[in-house]
Parts: structure tokens; sequence; C-alpha cells
């Protein structure tokens, strides 16, 4: 190396960077490339999210409709062959809670909790979550389990 290949670090030294608004001689002064008048020739302007010039945008012409109820309840569902999935592993032994279906991450334990009646359960299980469909608690006591509604 010597003072012949010397080079700046890469990134440090840019070309053709326009030095807007240093005089009319720099052939960028007067409106700094902004053009005449106009919201974008302002400081401080900034286009808003969905903004058409001006023209009602398209969120506010697309109709609103239905109704959202604020104060529903959502349920995780947990089917019964899930649950039977999990004896059949070994992870569930007689009773299921929220700590067990917790620990298999089958819900939060601040979730609340439903279980739907699809598949078959030969396990005989206590099962305390907050609903049951009428299937699947007809299912769990055929199997010989208790159903506890928290």
């Amino acid at each position: 190396m010597d003072l012949s290949n010397l080079k700046p670090a890469e990134g440090s030294v840019r070309k053709n960077s326009k030095r807007i608004g240093r005089g009319e001689g720099s052939g960028k002064g007067g409106t700094s490339t902004r053009g005449h008048k106009g919201a974008k020739s302002r400081s401080g302007y900034s286009k808003k999210i969905g903004f058409e010039g001006g023209q009602m945008p398209l969120q506010r012409r697309v109709p609103k409709f239905g109704f959202t109820n604020r104060n529903r309840k959502v349920y995780q569902g947990i089917n019964l062959d899930t649950l039977q999935s999990l004896v059949d592993e070994g992870r569930i032994k007689d009773t299921v809670d929220m700590d067990v279906l917790a620990e298999n991450g089958l819900a939060g334990r601040n979730e609340l909790v439903k279980i739907l009646g699809r598949g078959e359960l030969k396990a005989k299980l206590k099962i305390s979550v907050h609903k049951f469909t009428a299937s699947a608690k007809e299912a769990i006591e055929a199997a010989g389990g208790e159903v506890v509604t928290l």
C-alpha cells in the first residue's frame, strides 16, 4: 500500500449529493427542487396513510355493515379425540383441568375452554373446564368420566 492506491472507506464519500438551498449559483436554490406552492413544497409535509389527493378515500367509500359485540366471550375449543390422543401418549392421567391443558399447550391459563364432541373418548376422565357441548358431555359420562363446569 502506498499513496497511489489509497481510497476512502466504503460509504464515507457521497457522489452527486444535491446541496439544496445553497443559493442560485448552485442550480438548486430558490425552491430547493420542491417546485412552486402546494402541500409538498411546505416544510413539515407528510402524506397521511390512505390519502388520495382529496378524493374520498377507499376506507370511507366502502360501506360498513354488521355488528361486533364488544362483550363476546371467545372459547378455545378442544375436541374429545385430542384428549384421547393425549391419554394414549400418557400425557394425561385421570383429571383434566386448566393446568393440565396449559402444560400440554392446548389452551392458555386465562383462556375460556369448551370441550367439543368430535371423535371418541375411551378413557375415564374427570374434566373441569368452562363449557361442554351436549354431545361431549354425553360421551364423557358414557366413558365413565365426570364433567365439572367452572
